[in-house]
């Protein structure tokens, strides 16, 4: 299981309050969820989670490789891609961010990539991706899906691209993703293209368009999934061990809020290497047997927002668990 940060809100009975988002003296905190990878042999994708709501407020992100600043993006942006690396070289990345009044916020965790070895003479494109689909899962993101392009060589990476601009990247392997950060009640047009590691670009991908519905639908796509709860008895007390499937969202998902009896009782968020395949978080809930709880999750999304929540589950806590 992943190591995992946990901040206690007051509801807990712990006292107090964290702010998630805040570094030292109100600047903003270190970006989470950071990933790297290549998108060709001269270029690297970098991606990171929006910082929520808390500390100072963010006007823009840098991104280092190794004590270089080598791209600057507006706040609003949680990734950019890094251009003009060497071919079959290892780099590492780390994201800062700057608040309103200048200052800069420390370093997130470094994240490290490797270029692909160029082709050379490559000058043959990848294929087209086909069967380009997807679906609205919730007002604020939509699931995209495509075929496998092919290419002479391989296919290293796969652009995004929202009305002709590109606003997400994926691995080679991948041929799925979800996009957040939309807008409810929004029609939307997505094209896929493909990249092999000379960075020759595909034809893109027949447009799919989506409109996302408006508000208050709640998204289920964005929700945790196969979401288990149980009571554990130890040490005189009743904990509660929670474990559940992470959306497939366009980043990492690090922080998650837990709802025990219809309110918000505590965040917590992974620190290091976030979950992917399935998370486990274990709290305590009191002494007193035959207590029923109701208890849901829901992720914060690395654009910054809310996901939706998690299917509610009722325990009992009980001198037979």
């Amino acid at each position: 299981m992943a190591c995992a940060l946990f901040l206690l809100l007051a509801a807990c009975g712990t006292g107090g309050s964290a702010d998630r988002a805040g570094g030292e003296g109100g600047l903003p905190g270190a970006p989470t969820g950071v990933t790297a990878e290549a998108g060709s042999a001269t270029s690297v994708h970098v991606m990171w989670n929006a910082l929520p709501p808390g500390g100072g407020k963010v006007s823009r992100y840098e991104v280092y490789r190794g004590s270089t600043k080598v791209e600057e993006v507006p706040g609003s942006a949680h990734m950019v891609d890094v251009t003009g690396l060497r071919p079959a070289t290892a780099y590492a990345f780390t994201v800062r961010a700057r608040d309103t009044e200048g200052r800069l916020g420390p370093r997130s965790r470094e994240v490290r990539a490797t270029t692909p070895r160029a082709a050379p003479e490559d000058r043959s494109a990848p294929t087209r991706p086909a069967g380009a689909a997807g679906r609205a899962v919730g007002s604020r993101a939509v699931q995209l899906s495509w075929s496998a392009a092919t290419d002479d060589r391989a296919v290293v990476s796969y652009d995004i691209l929202q009305a002709g601009t590109k606003i997400h990247g994926v691995g080679g392997q991948q041929t799925a993703t979800v996009v957040t950060g939309l807008r409810p009640g929004t029609r939307y047009s997505f094209t896929v293209r493909a990249l092999d590691a000379a960075g020759n670009a595909s034809p893109v991908s027949t447009t799919v368009r989506i409109t996302t519905p408006g508000s208050g639908d709640g998204g289920a796509g964005t929700a945790p999934t196969r979401f288990e709860a149980d009571v554990r008895r130890a040490d005189g007390a009743y904990h509660l061990d929670l474990s559940w499937v992470p959306p497939e969202v366009d980043g990492v998902v690090t922080e998650y809020q837990v709802h025990l009896d219809g309110r918000a009782t505590t965040s917590l968020v992974f620190g290091g290497e976030a979950p992917r395949d399935r998370a486990e978080y274990s709290f305590y809930v009191g002494k007193e047997p035959g207590v029923t709880h109701r208890v849901r999750i829901r992720p914060m999304l690395p654009d910054g927002t809310w996901g939706a929540f998690s299917a509610e589950r009722t325990v009992t806590t009980g001198t037979g668990n």
